[in-house]
């Protein structure tokens, strides 16, 4: 991948509260020097419960988070020039531990998915980038996957519009399931397409979904059983195909792992999936004329690489290491290969980034 100008702002949300066993502040605002690429912390909103995860708006003006363990997601104006945070207050979510979001194509609602609660909730966002109160809740549902402990019930963990922003697919780690919705822009209510969902197999907890930048794929990390399935897309009817799946970890590892984040370079032609145990990513090469998912590789990360995200040009990846307390830089071979080189940040307990 070509070497790219690197500037702008990262924000860093984090774990904070006693039931995570957490060192975390808050939310880290981070300067990003243009000529090094170094990160320089800038200020810092403290005082949140577990701001762990993190999306900006298309235009950077506005920062929103959800709160694991809790029951409501922010929004936060960002001064442009510095990054502070100003608060511009919170919306319910109708439902617990909100762990990830995603802004509908229009800009003009974001949806929430609750884990604990196995629902998704709409919220409009208002002029000045303000939440408003729930608008719809989407119950999700389905015969639970066989683990005991992780899959007593529905679990979305993961929102994805597909590229042409016609489909919203929504992972759910409890019920071995990829949700194929609609969304209603009009009135802000989400409905199951017809094909309704793809069913992974049993055990293995989808947790995240990334598309193919040109071709008809989409590929879900499988948290359980530390897999990743390659799925074929059918973007006019909304269906998602497993086709093959391909394991995320070394042949020669027998220790207690779980797979986390998924990747993939502008290109098409790499993917990244991060294991929490093993504490590494996985590299694999994809082949857009055959299809084929081949494992090139593994990298060490670091303790508990929680969150992985490409850098806006797309020359770079970073990860969050829940457990090491750092954010990982790496930067690639000419085959795709991660290439570390070192922290760009210490920081307690991270879990998401955002850049803007």
């Amino acid at each position: 991948m070509p070497a790219a100008p690197r500037a702008g702002l990262a924000f860093i949300g984090s774990f904070t509260t006693p039931e995570r066993m957490a060192r975390g502040r808050g939310i880290t605002i981070c300067r990003i020097d243009p000529a090094s690429g170094a990160w320089t912390v800038v200020g810092e909103t403290e005082g949140l419960d577990n701001p762990s995860f993190l999306i900006a708006d298309a235009a950077g003006r506005t920062l929103y988070a959800v709160h694991g363990d809790r029951d409501y997601a922010t929004a936060f104006a960002i001064e442009r020039g510095t990054g502070a945070l100003t608060p511009l207050g919170r919306a319910g979510t109708g439902g617990l531990n909100g762990v990830h979001q995603v802004i509908d194509p229009t800009g003009r609602f974001m949806i929430v998915a609750n884990f604990t609660s196995g629902s998704l909730a709409v919220l409009p966002i208002r002029a000045d980038g303000s939440l408003g109160d729930l608008i719809h809740r989407l119950d999700l549902a389905g015969p639970p996957g066989p683990h005991r402990i992780e899959q007593t019930s529905a679990h979305p963990h993961h929102l994805v519009f597909d590229p042409a922003g016609r489909f919203l697919l929504a992972p759910d780690k409890g019920l071995d399931r990829v949700f194929v919705l609609r969304f209603d822009a009009e009135h802000g209510r989400l409905a199951l397409a017809d094909s309704g969902h793809a069913v992974m197999r049993p055990g293995a907890g989808p947790r995240h979904v990334v598309f193919h930048p040109t071709a008809p794929f989409a590929f879900v990390v499988n948290e359980l059983d530390s897999t990743v399935a390659a799925c074929r897309w059918d973007a006019e009817a909304g269906v998602l195909a497993p086709a093959y799946v391909v394991s995320s970890l070394p042949p020669d590892f027998f220790g207690e792992t779980i797979a986390s984040a998924i990747v993939m370079s502008p290109d098409g032609r790499s993917l990244y999936a991060s294991n929490r145990g093993q504490d590494g990513i996985v590299h694999l090469r994809f082949d857009e004329r055959s299809g084929s998912l081949d494992v090139a590789g593994w990298t060490p990360s670091g303790r508990v690489p929680r969150f992985m995200a490409l850098s806006p040009s797309g020359d770079r990846l970073f990860v969050a290491n829940e457990q090491s307390d750092s954010i990982m830089e790496f930067d690639f071979d000419a085959a795709g290969a991660p290439i570390p080189r070192g922290p760009v940040l210490e920081t307690p307990s991270p879990s998401t980034i955002a850049f803007v």
